[in-house]
């Protein structure tokens, strides 16, 4: 095992450090408040090759490996946890999907764009109704001659308005039946594809989530994605690595707020001494640090399967649900270094508080990331 950092892993994590606190920084509150998806950030990270990290040079993308795109998430996710969302989310859900599934001709139409964040990516699995039950699907896909016409709705969607460029799980089989769903790839401006409600969140929220409304939207064959039926199948190997995603956001939101609290310890006093030499607050620290550190080795395991094409179900669920229960944990205790001033918005960690419970929910509950690792133990 080599637990050293390889110096392009340095170099890609020190550029998304530089742009997260120079770009992204002075605009937390400001996005966060109002509530704006800061599409011109994301069109800047497409410039740098941030938003098409693990696409191969070939289709416009940076060609990098899982490490660099861990470090690329984290560095963002410790200034603004709704940024490194909304990157994680284009990267390893929309652009992820097509890159494993679509044929090369699939690829080279449209992952040049997803890329260069020419084009914003969003990937519909869930509905109101079914979350984690996804053979229970109500938006359905049908056959007519050479096109395929769908109708339903998808929700809790990063993107659901703005993306330009959607994957989309259908039912194409009876409820509950065996290889009953289908991968489509929809355009923004299909005639029948519409955002729907947008959510008011607790956190992540200059990162949209909204529905997406389909209404007889008929879209070619062409834009199938592998064969029918295998949708839901595609769609645990997008959410392999989409739980990387979401263990280095965690672990970001969790660092930041680590930071935060470890700087504030030192600099605080009370009866003439930094709250930092009080053994009540160095032992937060030593809990937040070793977390940290555990849930950071759980996530690069994952990261070198991942890199290695080796089976990644077990220890990604594992990373995801380890980082992301650390994450509100290490929040929680900044919180309650910083005190009263923790509960303010004129300090960070109120807003790492507010963004790290989403970890624990999206892409998979703690409690699915359970069923998930303990499926895989009891093989």
């Amino acid at each position: 095992m080599n637990f050293e950092t390889s110096e392009i892993t340095a170099q890609v994590a020190q550029i998304a450090r530089d742009f997260a606190n120079k770009q992204i920084k002075p605009h937390v509150m400001e996005w966060d408040e109002s509530q704006e998806f800061p599409v011109h950030i994301f069109k800047q990270l497409g410039e740098l090759g941030m938003m098409g990290v693990l696409v191969p040079e070939q289709y416009g993308g940076a060609g990098l490996t899982y490490f660099e795109y861990k470090a690329i998430i984290e560095e963002i996710a410790k200034v603004d946890g709704s940024i490194g969302l909304s990157v994680a989310a284009h990267n390893s859900l929309c652009t992820g999907h097509i890159l494993s599934f679509g044929n090369e001709e699939q690829k080279q139409r449209w992952l040049p764009k997803l890329a260069t964040a020419e084009w914003i990516g969003a990937w519909g699995l869930t509905e109101p109704n079914t979350g984690s039950d996804a053979g229970n699907m109500k938006c359905t896909a049908t056959k007519d001659g050479d096109n395929w016409v769908l109708n339903g709705t998808k929700n809790w969607i990063t993107h659901g308005r703005s993306g330009d460029v959607a994957v989309v799980i259908c039912r194409t089989g009876e409820p509950r039946s065996k290889n009953n769903a289908t991968a489509f790839v929809v355009e923004r401006g299909t005639a029948g594809f519409s955002g729907g409600k947008k959510e008011n969140k607790l956190g992540m929220r200059a990162s949209e989530t909204a529905e997406m409304v389909f209404d007889n939207c008929v879209i070619p064959d062409a834009n199938r994605l592998g064969e029918v039926g295998e949708g839901f199948k595609q769609s645990l190997v997008v959410l392999d690595g989409g739980r990387i995603s979401i263990a280095s956001l965690a672990l970001g939101i969790a660092k930041g707020a680590y930071e935060a609290a470890l700087q504030y310890a030192q600099e605080r006093h009370q009866f003439d001494k930094p709250i930092a030499s009080f053994q009540g607050i160095s032992f937060k620290l030593a809990d937040m640090a070793t977390e940290i550190e555990a849930a950071n080795l759980l996530t690069l395991q994952a990261c070198d399967l991942k890199n290695r094409k080796q089976p990644v179900t077990k220890v990604s669920a594992m990373a995801k649900y380890y980082a992301s229960e650390v994450s509100v944990k290490v929040s929680n205790d900044a919180v309650q270094i910083f005190g009263g001033y923790g509960y303010t918005k004129d300090f960070p960690v109120e807003k790492h508080y507010r963004d790290s419970k989403l970890c624990t929910i999206g892409e998979g509950t703690s409690e699915i990331q359970k069923v998930v690792i303990s499926r895989e133990v009891l093989k």
